[in-house]
């Protein structure tokens, strides 16, 4: 017993000496007078927690064309008017499905100042995402069509609203028993199951390449490791080696993919294949490429910049460029362990929910629960124009 004491004890220690050395390698780090910041073992230090602190859309809004910087008086402008819109706390009619659906609104959203760059996307020049394939089109309208018979017995569908863009209010569908033709990852008018579920509602929304939230970079001898504090509590952990060898076999396939890591002068370059088919970035699933490039500018800033390939699903490779800045290690402290599946019951409560309104309606009491709609907050549609960020108040990302 008294042994175990000791052990425990012994790493105690082990513990706080490897947390006061990365509190002190987080100091370390492009100084102010433009002398590359490095490791103890002499590597570029990209350490430490960052963010975007400017809101900037992933696609440019048309109006921009090719110019990739707003005025400072445009900022300003765009600022004022974005504080003022109060659509985000736009309600439908009380007590009804969507007013409860509503209720994540604009407390539960936070508005960062807008941006010098009028888009994410820097290549193409026009600051768009570019054109899907024939195949990609052909997948997203299946998905599509299978999302509509779900919701064609709806008030959403009988009134036309704007979530049954494409499909026609009628009887419950029997595809409400198929299975859906990919891997869902939005939401589904129905909840048999938890992958009926958004992965936002399943304490999933994470994934490559990510453009939101905080990241805390910790780096050793030979890897990288880099936690992503997204969403709600939906943080996860992710490490890259540095090393020349080659990737995972073909048959091995990641949600997040499988990644290796060179250093070329200051940059960390990452390659990132093997995703698996639950992966899901803007229609792109197993055969998602991506080479990141991290690269630490100045004491304060590191610019992430991303290339997006995937021939199956867009006509052409895209690039998102991104630059962080560093944020204070205390008032911005980490909790490591995921926190968004811990007391989720309001997942549980759907199944539970639908449960009881199958048997009431068995029972003949109640609503068909097939004309109940839970998901047209989802949206949806594969490749649907985004709307303009800068007229919404939206992040598009």
């Amino acid at each position: 017993m008294r042994r175990g004491f000791l052990a425990l004890g012994v790493l105690g220690v082990v513990i706080a000496a490897g947390v006061f050395a990365f509190l002190r390698m987080g100091a370390v780090g492009v100084s102010s007078a433009g002398k590359t910041i490095t490791t103890p073992w002499n590597e570029p230090d990209l350490q430490g927690i960052w963010t975007d602190e400017y809101q900037t859309p992933l696609q440019r809004p048309a109006r921009f064309g090719d110019r990739e910087f707003l005025t400072k008086e445009e900022q300003a402008d765009l600022d004022k008017r974005r504080s003022a819109m109060l659509g985000r706390d736009r309600r439908g009619q009380a007590k009804s499905e969507r007013d409860v659906a509503g209720a994540y609104n604009a407390v539960f959203e936070s508005v960062k100042p807008t941006g010098r760059r009028t888009s994410l996307i820097v290549d193409p020049p026009n600051g768009q995402v570019p054109a899907t394939t024939p195949e990609a089109r052909k997948r997203f309208a299946a998905y599509r069509e299978f999302q509509l018979a779900l919701l064609q017995a709806t008030f959403t569908c009988k009134n036309k609203d704007a979530a049954c863009e494409g499909g026609t209010y009628g009887p419950p569908s029997p595809r409400r028993a198929d299975v859906a033709p990919s891997y869902n990852t939005d939401r589904l008018n129905r909840t048999d199951g938890p992958e009926d579920r958004s992965l936002t509602e399943r304490c999933l929304q994470t994934g490559l390449p990510d453009f939101g939230g905080y990241r805390r970079i910790v780096q050793s001898p030979g890897s990288v490791a880099i936690t992503y504090d997204t969403g709600q509590g939906q943080s996860w952990e992710r490490v890259i080696p540095i090393t020349n060898g080659p990737h995972l076999p073909a048959l091995i396939r990641l949600r997040w993919g499988d990644s290796r890591g060179r250093w070329e002068g200051n940059t960390l370059v990452v390659d990132v294949t093997n995703f698996g088919p639950k992966t899901d970035f803007r229609g792109s699933r197993e055969n998602l490429h991506l080479v990141e490039r991290w690269t630490r500018v100045d004491p304060d800033t590191l610019e992430y910049v991303v290339t997006i390939e995937d021939a199956t699903t867009w006509t052409r490779a895209w690039t998102v460029k991104q630059d962080m800045r560093r944020q204070d290690a205390q008032a911005n402290r980490f909790y490591f362990e995921p926190r968004c599946h811990e007391g989720n019951y309001g997942l549980a409560g759907m199944h539970l929910n639908t449960r009881a309104e199958e048997r009431a309606f068995a029972a003949g009491r109640g609503p068909d629960p097939a004309t109940r709609d839970n998901a047209s907050a989802g949206g949806g549609g594969g490749d649907r124009p985004e709307p303009d960020p800068f007229q919404t108040g939206g992040d598009v990302r």
